[in-house]
């Protein structure tokens, strides 16, 4: 009976956990999409929104705190409680990007865009689909799937260079864009920040399944082991 009770709240966990990956996946492009529309009125309601995100990590994290101390887990199903608080962390920060580049958005306001916002967007994308992919390895306890996803990250980063090679550009041709470039600059370390901590929810899994702490060697798309 005890084992039933685990079994069916770690279940609703992990279904809360996802959910809170749902919101922030929508957060992180949506946030960039206000930006390039300049819709002040979207910016606002999604920086009053990332409350929402913060009191789904709090409650979780509450709830499992409950499960450890009521459940007694043994080692693997303390790793896996242990995983679902260092991602609820991970998304929190995550979610705090999205706020952050939404308040960029205010900041920049309605003046002209200084540049098509293309490489944003599609920063945004990828840093989506490699957070929906980690949570996936997490459900699925798939280490090969969590160990395939950082190399993805270089895909971000040579975004994020060129982000920043075209505002340097700009602000050398014409020194008064340098505020906005700034912005738009934060907004690039926003969304490359949130590449790199999905791939710290990427070694959770792999410790979370093996038992084994490794650091992902994103260009090589390996596994360093950590003594």
């Amino acid at each position: 009976m005890v084992r039933e009770t685990y079994i069916r709240e770690l279940e609703r966990l992990q279904g809360e956990l996802l959910a809170m990956g749902s919101m922030v996946e929508n957060a992180l492009v949506e946030s960039v999409q206000l930006l390039k529309r300049q819709d002040l009125e979207g910016a606002r309601r999604l920086v009053a929104g990332d409350y929402l995100i913060n009191q789904k990590r709090f409650a979780i994290e509450a709830d499992v705190l409950v499960l450890i101390a009521t459940q007694q887990p043994m080692a693997g199903d303390l790793r896996v409680l242990a995983a679902i608080l260092e991602i609820v962390t991970e998304l929190e920060r995550m979610g705090d990007y999205a706020k952050g580049i939404a308040r960029i958005a205010l900041m920049i306001g309605k003046q002209p865009l200084i540049k098509p916002l293309v490489d944003l967007p599609r920063m945004a994308e990828k840093a989506r689909d490699m957070l929906h992919q980690s949570l996936d390895a997490f459900m699925r306890r798939d280490i090969e799937l969590a160990r395939a996803i950082p190399a993805q990250d270089e895909e971000v980063d040579a975004l994020y260079n060129q982000v920043y090679r075209e505002l340097l550009t700009y602000i050398m041709a014409d020194p008064r864009t340098l505020d906005q470039a700034t912005h738009l600059l934060w907004v690039a370390h926003n969304l490359e920040r949130t590449a790199d901590r999905v791939t710290n929810i990427c070694e959770r899994v792999v410790f979370m399944v093996t038992g084994e702490m490794a650091e992902m060697d994103t260009e090589n798309a390996g596994v360093e082991s950590i003594a």
